[in-house]
């Protein structure tokens, strides 16, 4: 793609991040779907999957407060420091994720799981298009692991034909599905939110 083409990364969202001395501009991605379906409360305990550079972690940290905590993992380091947050390096598909979480001083379950996972993107659609269907259902069997009934779950989907299938999937496990493209979002990204209110009690 020719430079003159390429879209502009300095947009509104990226200066108004800047200025608000936040890590990216994906925060106002969070902030309006917490402001349009009210999913996270003071004092909650909540998971951050993909943390990095951690602009959602920065606002969970605020919206939980001094009582709730916010344990980001991610396989990139997150430069941050939040007193009520902690990060860590973890592979998501470890079977010992459990104690990991035990040893980084957090009981494993969770009032929230939220993912903003992408997958490196190839440029070729349909691949990138299915490693985030993978990437999604990877966050939503952690939340079956370590998310709480009545907790609630958001995840970063590019759609595709898959958008089905994982709403389906998303369906069988939440009381409610709310499907959202923030105001945000670049207009050449396909990426749309996927929102789990109230986790379902297992049968």
């Amino acid at each position: 793609m020719m430079e003159s083409m390429a879209y502009n990364k300095k947009d509104h969202y990226y200066y108004k991040a800047k200025e608000e001395n936040f890590a990216a501009r994906s925060i106002y991605k969070l902030e309006e779907i917490d402001q349009k379906y009210r999913i996270i409360k003071a004092g909650m305990k909540v998971l951050d999957l993909g943390a990095a550079p951690g602009s959602w972690s920065q606002y969970l940290s605020q919206k939980v407060g001094e009582k709730g905590r916010v344990l980001g993992v991610d396989l990139i380091k997150v430069e941050l420091t939040l007193a009520n947050a902690v990060f860590i390096h973890a592979d998501l598909r470890d079977l010992n994720l459990d104690k990991i979480f035990i040893e980084n001083g957090f009981e494993p379950i969770f009032d929230g799981v939220f993912s903003d996972m992408a997958p490196k993107t190839t440029g070729i659609r349909i691949t990138d298009q299915a490693r985030s269907m993978e990437l999604c259902e990877l966050a939503l069997h952690v939340s079956d692991r370590f998310l709480k009934p009545g907790g609630n779950f958001v995840c970063k989907f590019f759609h595709s034909d898959d958008f089905t299938e994982l709403r389906k999937m998303m369906i069988e496990r939440f009381g409610k599905v709310e499907v959202l493209r923030p105001q945000s979002t670049r207009k050449e990204s396909k990426e749309i939110f996927l929102i789990g209110v109230s986790k379902k009690k297992a049968t």
